[in-house]
C-alpha cells in the first residue's frame, strides 16, 4: 500500500532492517516493542486497521 522498502519501513518504525528481514523470513517472531513500533509507523503513514483484521489507506 505505501511501497515502502524493508530499509524505509525501519527507518520509520526506529528499528532495524535486519529486524525486519528476519521477520519477513521467519527467522524470529517479533517482540511487543517492535510490533507496537511497526504499527505506529503505518498509522503515521495513513494505513488504518479495521476491526476484522483487514487495512486500508486513509484517504488524505
Amino acid at each position: 500500500m505505501l511501497g515502502w522498502s524493508q530499509e524505509q519501513l525501519a527507518q520509520n518504525a526506529a528499528i532495524s532492517r535486519q529486524t525486519i528481514v528476519d521477520f519477513e523470513r521467519g527467522l524470529r517472531l517479533p517482540i511487543t516493542n517492535n510490533l507496537v513500533a511497526i504499527v505506529a509507523a503505518f498509522e503515521r503513514a495513513g494505513i488504518e486497521f479495521l476491526a476484522d483484521n483487514g487495512l486500508r489507506l486513509k484517504r488524505r
